[in-house]
């Protein structure tokens, strides 16, 4: 990627103002709306779902970029699709090896990107039998669940390791890296080859989240 992609995730926005979050997201350039969804079940907490991505569909035209931290991915992609998400990205954890390939198939069919998601904890090798098909892979950099968490010690290895598996079968596949990514790190995880970052805490408590994003680019080119 020429221009390294920002996707800040409305569960840091105001709860009670999700419509100016939306507009904040849009007006500081950034690129996606990432939609965090917990169940409180597959993670611990509880956080957001299809009346979000429906309300926001006709409010923005970025890309809604869903999450889905959840136990049942199979059972939830349709509602997702048919709320309007762009990309939706599931959680290898939660699935079966067969699972995973018919979760891909059905985002597929519904006219989305497909995105699987691994854990810190879990090797970057279970990527390997869905790389071909994926749009997306993103890498936890943090333990999903919470948002505010420091960046995890590794994650950068993961990132690269990914990276060299797309490249050694050709594949010309998005890395996207969530979780402790801000000013302080954001050249490290880019050039490890992160295409697109998620960022909560660090845009929306940013002194100028308006500026947040073109400084993160300038940061992750060094300048």
């Amino acid at each position: 990627m020429d221009r390294l992609m920002i996707a800040p995730s409305i569960l840091s926005a105001d709860f009670l103002d999700m419509g100016h979050g939306a507009t904040l997201i849009k007006e500081s350039g950034a690129d996606w709306v990432h939609v965090d969804v917990m169940d409180g079940h597959f993670v611990p907490n509880i956080t957001m779902g299809v009346p979000l991505v429906k309300a926001l569909r006709p409010r923005t035209d970025l890309t809604i970029d869903a999450h889905l931290m959840v136990s049942n991915p199979l059972r939830q992609i349709p509602w997702f699709a048919g709320a309007g998400a762009d990309i939706i990205t599931f959680h290898l954890e939660a699935v079966t090896e067969d699972e995973a390939h018919e979760a891909v198939r059905m985002i597929h069919d519904a006219g989305a990107k497909a995105g699987a998601s691994i854990k810190p904890k879990t090797d970057v090798s279970a990527i390997r039998p869905f790389l071909d098909e994926l749009d997306m892979v993103l890498v936890m950099s943090v333990e999903p669940g919470f948002s505010g968490q420091s960046f995890i010690d590794g994650s950068l290895e993961r990132i690269a390791a990914v990276k060299s598996m797309a490249n050694r079968i050709g594949h010309d596949i998005l890395i996207q890296v969530d979780g402790g990514i801000g000013l302080q790190n954001i050249r490290e995880v880019a050039g490890a080859g992160a295409d697109c970052v998620v960022c909560g805490n660090a845009f929306f408590k940013a002194g100028d989240p308006l500026s947040f994003p073109a400084r993160m680019r300038e940061a992750a080119s060094g300048k």
